[in-house]
């Protein structure tokens, strides 16, 4: 059975970092490429980062560029996401995606077909 597990969330004073870490289970995470998504309830569920399967590819949402890093470990069959310098807007559930070879990094959410269950980020002012 596929699955994917976040963990690493928290709560974090604003400023601080986190790493969030995206596990594969049943699966080679390798062939694919990986989004982060992030929800605040009731709002929109927003692309926030992505790395492709090759890891030739990175993509950053504009307001996470030059805090947020995206990274693989295909031996681990692990990708993580490092949040630095986090703000209270980053606050938010933060899930990871997969989709089977994608060869570019697509944040929308709908490209997506497997979905962990989340993790919870809370930042304090």
């Amino acid at each position: 059975q596929m699955q994917l597990v976040e963990s690493g969330g928290g709560l974090v004073q604003s400023g601080g970092s986190l790493r969030l870490s995206c596990a594969a289970s049943g699966f080679t995470l390798a062939d694919y490429t990986i989004t982060w998504f992030r929800q605040v309830p009731g709002l929109k569920r927003e692309g926030v980062s992505c790395i492709t399967w090759t890891g030739e590819s990175t993509k950053y949402d504009e307001s996470v560029e030059g805090r947020f890093t995206v990274t693989r470990d295909n031996a681990k069959n692990t990708v993580y996401l490092q949040m630095n310098s986090l703000k209270p807007e980053d606050a938010a559930i933060y899930y990871c995606a997969a989709d089977l070879m994608r060869l570019d990094c697509d944040m929308g959410s709908w490209v997506y077909p497997y979905w962990g269950q989340g993790t919870q980020v809370t930042v304090s002012s």
